[in-house]
Parts: structure tokens; sequence; C-alpha cells
């Protein structure tokens, strides 16, 4: 053999080696690379099952919560309503007793003659140190009533859609609203 035929063999024996070497280095990084992204996608798997466990305790909380409010509106909705036909209830029968006569409503008479409110002639039954009062017409009365009706179930309204604002959104009533609210 020539020497220029053992120079050939020789460079094609060290090209075939750096493939060699090549394709194994290549196949490493492969199991390498392979190892890597199996851990990796184990970890992602672990995150998205961390957050979808997460997320669903964040909806099991909400619809809790949501289920407390609405039983705490029906209650107090019962108990709204509970008071208007309680209220409408008084009124009707205070109605039924002007209308029968049973009740007859007065009013005060000032009489700025008389300070003391001692009658001005002494009567022979006994003497009444009392105020003057004059009934009302019971249609008046009535009208009255009426007036004092409705606003009775407005301030029952009002106090139910304080009570609902109150539930559905905390802290959006201010003091002074809530003082006017008190007794």
């Amino acid at each position: 053999m020539t020497p220029v035929q053992k120079l050939a063999g020789l460079a094609l024996l060290i090209l075939l080696l750096m493939t060699a070497a090549a394709g194994v280095t290549w196949q490493v990084q492969d199991w390498r690379m392979g190892k890597k992204l199996a851990e990796q996608a184990g970890l992602h798997k672990d995150d998205l099952a961390a957050i979808s466990n997460a997320a669903a305790a964040q909806v099991s909380a909400e619809q809790g919560k949501r289920l407390a409010i609405e039983q705490q509106l029906a209650t107090q909705d019962q108990q709204h309503s509970k008071e208007l036909s309680d209220a409408q209830r008084n009124q009707a029968r205070l109605r039924d007793q002007l209308a029968t006569a049973d009740v007859r409503l007065s009013v005060l008479i000032e009489d700025s003659a008389s300070i003391c409110n001692v009658p001005a002639t002494p009567g022979g039954a006994g003497v009444v140190h009392a105020a003057r009062r004059a009934q009302l017409d019971p249609a008046h009365a009535q009208r009255i009533i009426a007036i004092t009706d409705a606003g009775d179930q407005g301030l029952i309204a009002l106090r139910a859609c304080q009570a609902y604002v109150r539930t559905v959104a905390p802290g959006t009533l201010s003091v002074r609203a809530e003082a006017a609210d008190s007794p």
C-alpha cells in the first residue's frame, strides 16, 4: 500500500470514529433530554393538579358563601314578610274598630286660657284634671290610619332593603344610615 492509501485509510478511520463519537454523544444527549423532559412534564402535571385543586376549593368555598347568603336572605325575607303582615293585620283591626265605633281617635285641644287644665266650672260629680280632647270624624280617622299604614309599610320595606344591602354588600351603608335605622 502506498503512503497515500494509508493516509486515506487513516482519514477514513478518523472520520468513522468521529461519526461514531457524534452518534454516541447524540444518543446520550437524547437520553438526558428525555429524562429532563419527563421530569418537567411530571412537575407540570403536578402544578396543574395543584392549580385545579385550588380552583375547585375556591369554587366550593364561594358556593358555600353564596348558599349561606341565600339562606340568610330567605330568613330575612320571611321575617320582613311577617312584620309586614302583622302591621297590615293591626292596621285592618284598627280600621274595623274605627268603622264600628269601638275606638275613636281624638286630638289634644290646646286651651291657652287655662294654664293648669282645671275646668272653669266645678262639676258636682268630681274634678277632672285631664287635658281637653276632641274626637275626630271617623272618615278623617280612616284617612289618618291609611297614612300611618303606608308609612309603616314604607319603614318595613326600608328596613328590608337595608338588611339586604348589609347582607349582600357589607360595609356599603354609612354609619349615618345605620344610626337612623336604630330606634
